[in-house]
């Protein structure tokens, strides 16, 4: 999980959900080069995880290196690398986990065993360097706009990217918003720019669209440290800020909001100058605390362990929960949070489990705890698209998508779809992915993309 918003907790490890600054360990200085991006795909019983290392060694021979899980929201997780003549250890006591492979002849593959307490699994790495340059970017076919506004209520400076599509318009509008986690304009995971993909499909297709940096991110001023409720505010800002362009249809102004994003636009459709509709991609339909257990239930059983194991493991998560919310002082429940992480994995050292533990308690993570959904859904009355994919390994689509419909019964303009294949970031299946330079690139969902412009076209006739 960012250690900068709160999102989902509990990601690929079960037992840490936050990502900690510390890396490196002594390689030896004639170790053969292993700079660059170390991917591969993580298979388990229930689907399969991309896990990425990157490397970069430093003039000491030390090596800098971090693990991420794009699909699981875990960044930069800290690594050690050792490397004995071909065969390369890379282990995180964060993540409880150890990958030990040898390196192909020619420096392009490690091929071995990813291993977790209780689960291990053959595992194949690729290489590819580290980007020296940008990349030449062909113009696209429509008007691309730096823009500044201004949070007034919270005294905020946002920048972001407007694009408007060639004509005169007014032209359909949506703002974007990202999942938790600070993220940029583009809505970056890994190097996946789910929002900026969906720019550009929208706009190609006659729709102008905001995306900006979240809090404290790229351009952006003020801190991260932002709730669900806080948010609001930025998605208000961003529609005032379209309703002073002539291109805007102010008939036609809408949010989309992936993850909790979509919870954010939830909220301000309940407030005054709504936005004209809202499309949620996996938004919470459940309590933040419901929410960070099935995220682990669903982990743990897509690993095989035993129903003994994950039944101790949510209620151990759900007592410790319980300690966040009814314990008033923080320096007493952190104490108390850092002792049973301590429990739960014996690896995990004194100031990595502090620092859990001080994340866990608080204001925000606070606020996530106890944030329920269904609450302003009544509020809500404007056309509601919510979409889901089957093959969420974040979100359970069924019970989410379940208690939105359930919450929003007296809204009859809501649209609810299950996409077949499609994950968390909206990809569809690694099958359905073009071959770029040889490998596998990940896009987003086509069935995802035509629905949100369909579903945003049949308003505009109305």
């Amino acid at each position: 999980m960012s250690a900068t918003r709160i999102g989902l907790s509990w990601c690929l490890v079960c037992l840490l959900a936050f990502a900690l600054p510390g890396r490196g360990n002594t390689a030896p200085v004639e170790a053969p080069p292993l700079d660059g991006f170390w991917r591969g795909s993580l298979r388990l019983p229930g689907g399969q995880l991309e896990v990425i290392f990157r490397l970069i060694k430093l003039s000491s021979g030390e090596y800098f290196a971090s693990l991420d899980v794009p699909l699981q929201k875990v960044n930069n997780l800290a690594v050690t690398v050792t490397v004995h003549a071909d065969t390369v250890v890379l282990a995180s006591a964060e993540a409880n986990s150890r990958y030990t492979g040898r390196l192909s002849a020619d420096g392009s593959q490690m091929q071995g065993t990813w291993q977790q307490p209780g689960f291990t699994v053959p595992l194949t790495l690729a290489h590819t360097a580290l980007a020296v340059a940008a990349k030449p970017r062909l113009t696209p076919p429509y008007r691309e706009e730096g823009v500044t506004f201004s949070n007034a209520k919270e005294k905020l400076r946002l920048s972001g990217t407007l694009t408007i599509p060639p004509g005169a318009g007014p032209f359909p509008t949506v703002v974007l918003l990202s999942d938790a986690g600070s993220q940029d304009r583009n809505g970056t995971v890994g190097d996946f720019p789910l929002l900026g993909l969906i720019a550009d499909y929208l706009t190609r297709h006659g729709v102008v669209v905001l995306r900006f940096d979240d809090r404290g991110t790229g351009q952006s001023t003020g801190s991260p440290q932002a709730t669900t409720a806080d948010l609001v505010s930025d998605a208000e800002a961003a529609l005032n800020f379209l309703r002073t362009r002539p291109e805007v249809n102010l008939d036609r102004l809408g949010l989309i909001g992936h993850g909790e994003g979509g919870n954010v636009a939830l909220l301000t459709a309940t407030q005054p100058l709504p936005p004209a509709f809202v499309i949620g991609l996996a938004p919470y339909g459940l309590p933040g605390s419901e929410i960070a257990v099935q995220q682990q239930e669903k982990t743990m059983r897509s690993l095989q362990t035993p129903p003994e194991q994950i039944e101790a493991a949510t209620t151990r998560q759900r007592l410790m929960y319980n300690i966040v919310r009814q314990t008033v002082t923080n320096s007493q429940a952190q104490a108390i949070v850092a002792n049973m992480l301590q429990q739960n994995n014996p690896a995990l050292d004194n100031a990595a489990a502090q620092a859990s533990a001080a994340e866990m308690v608080s204001a925000r993570y606070r606020y996530f705890l106890t944030f329920n959904p269904l609450e302003a859904l009544p509020s809500v009355t404007c056309p509601v698209l919510l979409l889901y994919g089957t093959a969420d390994f974040i979100l359970d689509a069924d019970t989410n998508l379940a208690a939105l419909i359930k919450g929003s019964k007296g809204n009859k303009a809501v649209t609810t779809r299950k996409l077949l294949g499609v994950n968390h970031l909206f990809q569809p299946d690694p099958a359905q992915w073009p071959i770029v330079s040889g490998q596998p690139k990940p896009v987003f969902s086509p069935a995802a993309a035509e629905a949100i412009y369909t579903w945003i076209t049949t308003l505009s006739s109305k």
